[in-house]
């Protein structure tokens, strides 16, 4: 099974005031474990990123200039998407401005099946943090790197994530191992029997507690 795991950075918060992905990083997961494929691009925009954006991203301007516009990078973007499950962290945010580039760009919306690890992780511990920074921490992913976020580097984190909280990049392999080494047999019937109860009685109760009390050293004693 192909999934995406998928994260954007932006000029800010809010759609309305004209706020623009500037990056996106994508990750390809193939039966649970991470490919090496990757897709990754920065975006040129005429919006100025906002002061808290910068401070998250420091993505300005003027780095922006000299890279492509979304129109140049959509069929590649795309077909990296194909029709694969996304994976993202805070699905809601990073789905809304990467529909607002579709929209701009005359593409229909995103129907991939999402994967919300954000609202994954609240359901799975609820009252701990479940930002990503938090939740690398609990399963020992190291995060040193992240001084700034990154989409790439985020998506990558997020990959590692996304297979601890759901049991483990190898709970696949594992099964299938373990499958492996049952033996095969051809047209085998299962047939469910109610089940049978037998009660014993006072007697055979009695007679069993005489056989245990005259066994010396037992272990249950």
């Amino acid at each position: 099974m192909r999934e995406v795991v998928l994260d954007t950075e932006t000029t800010g918060l809010n759609i309305a005031d004209g706020d623009r992905v500037i990056e996106i990083g994508c990750v390809e997961v193939v039966n649970r474990v991470r490919t090496g494929k990757y897709f990754h691009t920065y975006l040129k925009v005429d919006k100025e990123s906002s002061a808290g954006a910068l401070n998250v991203h420091g993505l300005t301007k003027e780095f922006l200039a000299d890279k492509p516009e979304f129109k140049d990078i959509k069929q590649e973007y795309l077909d990296f998407l194909a029709d694969s499950p996304l994976v993202i962290h805070n699905a809601k945010f990073d789905l809304g401005f990467l529909n607002n580039e579709h929209k701009l760009h005359d593409l229909r919306p995103i129907k991939n099946q999402i994967v919300d690890t954000l609202i994954y992780a609240r359901k799975k511990f609820p009252g701990s943090p479940a930002n990503l920074d938090a939740l690398c921490k609990r399963f020992n992913i190291d995060a040193t790197k992240r001084v700034k976020h990154g989409a790439l580097l985020d998506a990558e984190l997020l990959a590692d994530v996304y297979l601890e909280l759901t049991g483990g990049s190898q709970i696949k392999l594992s099964l299938e191992q373990q499958r492996s080494k049952q033996p095969k047999a051809a047209n085998i019937i299962k047939i469910d029997f109610p089940e049978r109860k037998f009660e014993n009685s006072a007697a055979e109760l009695a007679a069993h507690q005489n056989m245990l009390s005259k066994i010396k050293d037992n272990l249950w004693q």
